[in-house]
C-alpha cells in the first residue's frame, strides 16, 4: 500500500497540495467543507516564485496562458501623478517573468481540474483531526473517516486545526485596513496592467486580465466589521475626485459583485508549522497582510516545498521537520515585510507622513525599487521529478 495524506481545506494551498502530493505517487483526499467548489473571489498577482512553483507541479504553462503578464503601471497619488513606475521587462529580464495576472477563479479551477473528482470530498467538514498511533492521523468528517499517514491543514486564516494543535496562540488578528474588490463585468480600457493609488489612509488598485477585464480593490483604514448598505455607491463617494481610472473600474463593476473582507493576518509567528504527522500550510501557517501579492505564491512554495520533503525524507518526520524549518523562517519574514509595505504605503495616514513617503519614493532609483521586488521573487522551487 502506497503512502496517503488528507489535505483539510480546498483552497489554492490545499489543491496545489494534492497536485503536488500525487506527483510524488501518494494517494490524496482533498476534504472541503464547502458544499460546492464555486471558484469564488476576485483576481491576484502571481510573481516568479509562485509561477516556479507551478511549474513544478506541471501547471505553469496553462496558468500563463490564462494570465496577463503586469509590464506597465506603478504606484501613483489620487491626482494622478507618479510616485514610481513598474518595469515589467526588467523583472522578466531578472527572473524570466513578469509578474502575471489572473482571476482567483481561474487559478484555482486549474488546480481543481488536476485532481482526479474521486480525490476531492467536497460538502465534508473535518470535526477532528488526531494521530491515533505512531504513522497514522485519523481525521473525522462525520460520516466518513479517513486515516492517512499525513494530514496537510490548509483550512485557511481561520483553521481549526491550527486552533487545536496551538490552544494557547492568538490567532488571527485584525490588521486595521478592510478591502473591498471586484471584477469588472466587461473590458475597461486601461493604460496599464497594474497600478495602485495611495491616498491618506486609502488605496485602490487594478490588476488587468488578458481578456480586458480587471479586478479592482479599494484598501480602507475602518474599524472591524464596517459594511456599507450599498458598497459601490460608498466607494464612487470615496473615491469620485480620485484620478479616471479609478471611477471608469467601478461604473464597469456590477454591485453584487463587490465582495468585502477584513484584513487578518496571523501577527504572532507559529512555534511551528508541524506536530506530529500534522502540518500546517498556506494561511493556516502565516496569513499575511496582501501588501506584497505573496500570500498565494507563499501557499504554493508550501506545496512544493512540502511534496519535495516527503519525496526524498528518508521517514515522514524527518521530511516534515525539513518542510518546517525551509518554509517557517522564509514564509514569516515575508509575513513581516508585508505588514511593513502596509504601514508605510496604504495606511500612512498622517499629511506629513505621506507627504514624506511620496519624495522618498519619487527619489528611489528604479533599479532600487526593482531588487526590493526582486528580494521576495528569486525563491527556486525544489524538483518533484
Amino acid at each position: 500500500m502506497g503512502n496517503t495524506a488528507v489535505v483539510v481545506g480546498g483552497g489554492i494551498g490545499g489543491l496545489a497540495t494534492a497536485v503536488g502530493l500525487r506527483r510524488i505517487g501518494w494517494d490524496v483526499t482533498v476534504v472541503e467543507r464547502a458544499p460546492v467548489l464555486g471558484d469564488a473571489g476576485a483576481g491576484i498577482s502571481l510573481a516568479a516564485n509562485g509561477l516556479r512553483a507551478l511549474d513544478e507541479l506541471g501547471l505553469g504553462k496553462a496558468v500563463r496562458d490564462a494570465s496577463r503578464g503586469q509590464y506597465s503601471g506603478g504606484t501613483r497619488t489620487p491626482r494622478g501623478s507618479w510616485l514610481t513606475r513598474m518595469d515589467g521587462a526588467a523583472l522578466e529580464k531578472a527572473v524570466g517573468t513578469p509578474i502575471m495576472g489572473i482571476p482567483r477563479s481561474t487559478l484555482h479551477r486549474l488546480l481543481r481540474d488536476a485532481l482526479p473528482s474521486e480525490a476531492l470530498l467536497i460538502g465534508s467538514e473535518a470535526v477532528s483531526v488526531e494521530q491515533t498511533g505512531p504513522g497514522t492521523v485519523r481525521v473525522d468528517c462525520g460520516g466518513t473517516v479517513l486515516d492517512a499517514d499525513v494530514v496537510v491543514a490548509a483550512d485557511g486564516i481561520g483553521s481549526t486545526v491550527r486552533g487545536h494543535l496551538f490552544p494557547d496562540h492568538p490567532g488571527p488578528v485584525y490588521s486595521g485596513s478592510t478591502v473591498l474588490r471586484a471584477i469588472t463585468e466587461q473590458a475597461v480600457d486601461l493604460r496599464t496592467d497594474f497600478e495602485l493609488t495611495w491616498g491618506r489612509g486609502a488605496e485602490f488598485g487594478h490588476i488587468a486580465f488578458h481578456d480586458g477585464r480587471a479586478e479592482w480593490h479599494a484598501v480602507l483604514n475602518l474599524p472591524a466589521g464596517t459594511r456599507f448598505a450599498d458598497p459601490l455607491a460608498e466607494l464612487r463617494r470615496r473615491f469620485h475626485t480620485w484620478h479616471g481610472a479609478i471611477p471608469a473600474l467601478l461604473n464597469a463593476t456590477r454591485p453584487a459583485a463587490v465582495l468585502h473582507h477584513d484584513v487578518n493576518e496571523l501577527r504572532t509567528p507559529l512555534p511551528s508549522y508541524t506536530v506530529g504527522r500534522i502540518a500546517l500550510l498556506g494561511d493556516a501557517a502565516h496569513a499575511m497582510t496582501p501588501n506584497l501579492g505573496q500570500g498565494a505564491c507563499q501557499a504554493l512554495e508550501d506545496a512544493v516545498t512540502l511534496a519535495a520533503a516527503l519525496a526524498t525524507g528518508p521517514t515522514v518526520e524527518a521530511a516534515l521537520a525539513r518542510y518546517d524549518a525551509e518554509r517557517r523562517p522564509r514564509s514569516q519574514a515575508v509575513a513581516r515585510a508585508a505588514r511593513q509595505a502596509g504601514r508605510m504605503g496604504q495606511q500612512l495616514s498622517h499629511p506629513l507622513a505621506v507627504a514624506l513617503r511620496n519624495t522618498a519614493m519619487r527619489l528611489t532609483p528604479s533599479r532600487a525599487a526593482t531588487r526590493m521586488i526582486l528580494r521576495h521573487h528569486t525563491w527556486v522551487p525544489p524538483q518533484l521529478d
